[in-house]
């Protein structure tokens, strides 16, 4: 089916680590086809080689910052000072539409309609980790992403189950979408499967769970591999681990490994939504997941679900998968059936009918056709008012 088309510029704000980044030129270089040209502004660490590669691969624009982000302790001066800057980059760019990855700067003064999307937030990580509210000393945090929410024009949460906890922790949202995000799943091609386990996290992140993991590998009779940075810097050596680090791998050998393996597993405690497990899916894995209300909702029948406190549940579910190949293939196929609801087309029509909406341009008739070559020139430029 025809992708339908619109024609604007949109300003979006995005992430350099972490599945914001992947999120956002999935989606900017789909709306490409569709006449959608997409400026990413970054905040937080500045772009690597490899990143900005990619972005001119893709023929998109960037636009570099240089400003903690607006959950970083000691933010409050960045914030102000990005405003700014984003201030000045919609005069020069003049877009149809505001897509703000992040809450703070939808309070700005914008010309253009501002989108908010709630990837994730402090408050509900804290509540899904420790049990209990935010302590004080987040709540200029939560107050500047309530003022987001509300004064944002619409509020797009990627499940209903996200979006049920911020209208819990944050007040009434009248504006709020749910738009589940997607991949390609011709980017993630299956492969023959391999006797190995497969994850991917942050080992002192306490939502991705990666300990539980470290607790039960040595009990396996397959390794476990996971993928992600060692260290929150990104460097050094983590304490003796029976699960095999990989450390940061980058998205061609993040495929690989995930087409090989037989088993994807992630026991989170907190996953809004959950990137690698959906290219896991694609990729023909098996899934154990983290038995929380988001992943519920998105995965229903198609995983293996245990309690992520209980590492006896995670090493059987485990070891029942590793002994029964049947059950093992079956429930791969039913993860790559599941994982066909989130295709990055199906995201990207959802969108592009959220910005019709935004931009007053759902009535327009197409402009351009499907996979439309862009003849402007990759753009980067560097700010910084540090």
């Amino acid at each position: 089916m025809k992708m339908p088309t619109l024609q604007g510029t949109v300003l979006m704000t995005t992430e350099t680590v972490g599945e914001i980044w992947d999120f956002s030129l999935e989606l900017a270089s789909n709306l490409l086809t569709c006449g959608i040209e997409t400026v990413l502004v970054t905040m937080g660490p500045r772009p690597t080689d490899t990143q900005r590669e990619k972005v001119r691969a893709l023929n998109l624009f960037l636009e570099e910052g240089d400003f903690l982000l607006e959950w970083m302790p000691g933010s409050d001066r960045d914030i102000r000072r990005a405003g700014s800057w984003l201030l000045q980059l919609e005069k020069k760019i003049r877009p149809d539409l505001i897509h703000l990855n992040g809450y703070a700067h939808a309070n700005l003064p914008w010309k253009a309609p501002c989108l908010v999307v709630a990837h994730s937030c402090v408050l509900s990580w804290w509540q899904a980790i420790k049990g209990c509210p935010a302590p004080a000393q987040w709540n200029a945090y939560a107050r500047r992403v309530r003022r987001g929410l509300r004064v944002a024009a619409r509020v797009v949460a990627p499940n209903r189950t996200m979006a049920r906890i911020l209208q819990q922790l944050y007040g009434p949202l009248p504006h709020c979408r749910t738009i589940y995000n997607g991949r390609n799943p011709g980017d993630f091609p299956p492969q023959k499967k391999e006797e190995f386990i497969f994850s991917a996290g942050r080992p002192w992140d306490e939502g991705e769970n990666i300990a539980a993991l470290e607790e039960v590998a040595g009990d396996l009779p397959w390794p476990v591999l996971a993928a992600g940075a060692v260290t929150p810097s990104g460097t050094g050596e983590s304490r003796r681990s029976r699960v095999c680090r990989l450390g940061p791998v980058p998205h061609e050998e993040m495929t690989h490994w995930l087409g090989r393996a037989a088993i994807y597993a992630q026991p989170a405690r907190y996953e809004p939504f959950g990137l690698r497990i959906l290219e896991a899916a694609f990729s023909g894995c098996a899934l154990v997941l983290g038995d929380i209300p988001t992943l519920r909702e998105l995965w229903r029948d198609a995983a293996l679900f245990v309690p992520p406190d209980d590492p006896s549940a995670l090493r059987e579910a485990l070891q029942t998968l590793i002994l029964d190949p049947a059950l093992r293939a079956d429930l791969a196929r039913r993860s790559g059936r599941q994982a066909m609801n989130y295709t990055s087309e199906r995201m990207t029509r959802n969108y592009l009918s959220l910005y019709g909406e935004l931009m007053d341009l759902d009535d327009q008739i197409p402009i351009f056709p499907a996979g439309r070559e862009v003849s402007k020139p990759f753009l980067v430029k560097e700010w910084s008012f540090r």
